[in-house]
């Protein structure tokens, strides 16, 4: 992703010290672009819990570099060390419960680690080159992503004459979701660039709002056209013919189907059935959970601090403020992800293609995991 005329990934090795790993701390956006520095597991994980990080895949490449500090400041004998790194493990896991990219990418380095010898340098370069591999991975898979999907926005674009193709999204699963290029919004770039006309109608995502923070900033600084809208104005504009596709992403997919993303997904996809509107997610296969089968009663949903919903931030006077929004005295309920029903689902876009949100789908682009 270009950022004012450069190139960034989302969380990056500090060029001249391999002691410190840097990400964009994405809480000040859109108003101001600040790099932080990581230098224990402990700063991963609380970059992870607070959202100075966040996203799929994003998270899941934090967790692999936090594996890989745990590593460089674990105690130098064998018994020790792996105590230390099974313990940074739960830590990291512990952060944000619902995404499975954090489990994923932490048993990753579990095995890498093992696999390294009784040397403790061996596995300390083998958890640094485990975690330049999951981040490379992530940015890969979102590309072949985006070739994958932009098939879909074409095949609109056709039906419409070449007039712009108006598509929603939920939420950020864009560049800053993930270490380069995002999910849902991985196939709206590759349109752009190709030189079919699109417009984003963009979620605010209450409560952190990360569409119009997040979304909305990025697709301006690449030049896409969007507009902002309420969460609750969806149902409006596919009523009247103003959305031609929903894209979101998803914090957790079942081989099942069942996508879990951040709350108010749900409703989207029931609004998109009704009005005969194609609902994709798009994922690359780290998201995928292989052992859940029912996502409404077995994804567990995280909720976080009420004060996230009774507050909200914004630029005043040059500086970012909070401010209250209810009473003071009301209490709030903050569940940060919902579960749309794969029925609900017209088909998943991965870095393998296209498939339905179905058990059967998913097996056929990923054969290797159907039971033996």
């Amino acid at each position: 992703m270009n950022v004012y005329g450069k190139h960034y990934r989302t969380i990056w090795v500090k060029e001249d010290d391999p002691a410190v790993i840097r990400i964009i701390d994405q809480r000040p956006l859109p108003h101001q672009f600040v790099i932080e520095d990581l230098t224990t597991v402990d700063d991963v994980a609380r970059a992870i819990k607070d959202m100075h990080v966040r996203g799929a895949g994003l998270i899941g490449a934090a967790a692999g570099y936090g594996m890989y500090l745990a590593a460089r400041h674990a105690p130098q004998s064998s018994a020790a060390f792996t105590e230390a790194l099974l313990a940074a493990g739960e830590t990291l896991q512990a952060t944000r419960p619902t995404a499975v990219n954090l489990e994923w990418a932490v048993q990753r380095q579990l095995t890498a680690i093992a696999g390294a010898g009784d040397d403790v340098g061996a596995k300390i370069e083998a958890a640094f080159s485990a975690a330049q591999a999951i981040a490379d991975e992530d940015a890969e898979f979102c590309r072949r992503i985006g070739e994958h999907g932009v098939s879909l926005l074409e095949e609109i674009s056709k039906r419409k004459g070449g007039k712009a193709v108006n598509i929603l999204t939920h939420c950020n699963a864009g560049w800053l979701a993930f270490v380069d290029y995002g999910t849902a919004t991985a196939p709206v770039y590759v349109a752009h660039n190709r030189g079919i006309k699109v417009h984003v109608w963009v979620d605010e995502t209450r409560p952190r709002n990360q569409g119009a923070r997040l979304t909305a900033w990025e697709l301006g600084r690449h030049g896409v056209p969007h507009t902002v809208i309420v969460d609750n104005a969806g149902g409006h504009l596919m009523q009247h013919g103003l959305v031609d596709m929903v894209i979101t992403g998803t914090d957790r997919t079942l081989y099942t189907g069942d996508v879990a993303n951040k709350i108010g997904t749900y409703l989207k996809a029931l609004a998109a059935k009704d009005n005969g509107i194609p609902f994709y997610v798009a994922l690359p296969s780290s998201t995928f959970d292989w052992n859940l089968r029912d996502g409404v009663a077995e994804i567990p949903i995280e909720q976080r601090d009420a004060a996230e919903v009774k507050t909200i931030a914004g630029l005043r006077d040059g500086a970012i403020k909070s401010v209250l929004l209810t009473p003071p005295d009301s209490p709030a309920a903050n569940y940060a992800f919902d579960v749309t029903p794969a029925r609900l689902v017209t088909a998943l876009i991965t870095e393998r293609g296209i498939c339905p949100a179905t058990e059967a789908g998913v097996l056929g682009l990923y054969p290797e995991k159907r039971p033996a």
